[in-house]
């Protein structure tokens, strides 16, 4: 069995506390992601992620919180749960290097190589879209524009 693993990862130019409360507030991360959230990411919690511009909406339940350090949720965007972690780590300059992971991907080696394809290039997203909005404060609309004639059929 073969176990792939999506990774993407990127340094933003913002301290660990403003990165970390930009994932961790929905009304921050709409800037860059969702279209809206239904609660902050907290420990125990099942919050609901919502894109709007797809007419998709899936649940999270937010597994582990260590505040400007790591937050580990489990969601069922691919059709069933897999685990998502960031993990935030400060740099000397006071900056901070976001490390995004995803695993656990169902079906056939085929099947599964290419939803670990597809989770690594919108986590990637997400984390430019991220980067846009903290050092400069522009929404590039990454995510809404990846798809403009709407999600994919699975």
């Amino acid at each position: 069995m073969v176990n792939f693993v999506a990774v993407a990862e990127m340094l933003i130019r913002r301290p660990v506390a403003d990165v970390f409360e930009a994932f961790v507030d929905p009304a921050f991360t709409a800037h860059f992601w969702f279209s809206e959230g239904s609660g902050r990411l907290e420990q125990g919690k099942r919050i609901r992620w919502i894109w709007k511009w797809y007419n998709f909406s899936v649940d999270v339940d937010v597994k582990e919180v260590e505040p400007n350090r790591r937050i580990l949720v489990e969601w069922t965007g691919y059709g069933y749960p897999t685990p998502i972690e960031w993990l935030f780590t400060t740099r000397p300059d006071g900056t901070t290097f976001v490390t995004v992971t995803n695993k656990g991907f169902q079906g056939s080696v085929e099947e599964a190589a290419q939803t670990a394809t597809a989770s690594t290039e919108g986590f990637a997203f997400v984390l430019a879209g991220a980067k846009a909005w903290l050092e400069h404060g522009i929404e590039l609309n990454l995510v809404p524009d990846r798809f403009p004639d709407g999600l994919p059929s699975r």
